[in-house]
């Protein structure tokens, strides 16, 4: 199950270096793309949530890094709550 880190750049240019437990974050997040903020939440939500899943299915227990991240992205998000078209970039996803 490869980790994976996601770069996303938020609304007022600041970069994050974001992790993944695994690869299915690809299936949801697109390098390159622009997101609404709230949508960008809802999906990372999502995402990492599955990606957790994975770890549970294969080792028995959550992924408390993953869910650390979501905190983390959902931290952030809130300083651009109630910014007028808030659009977070996927700048790249590695491995």
């Amino acid at each position: 199950m490869p980790a994976m880190h996601f770069h996303v750049r938020w609304p007022d240019d600041s970069t994050s270096k974001c992790y993944s437990p695994s690869s299915t974050i690809t299936e949801f997040l697109e390098a390159g793309k622009s997101y609404p903020l709230d949508e960008f939440v809802a999906v990372s939500r999502t995402a990492l949530h599955k990606a957790s899943d994975r770890v549970r299915m294969k080792y028995g227990y959550m992924c408390s890094s993953a869910m650390d991240q979501l905190a983390q992205i959902e931290t952030t998000a809130e300083r651009f709550r109630g910014v007028a078209d808030a659009r977070v970039v996927v700048e790249s996803i590695t491995s």
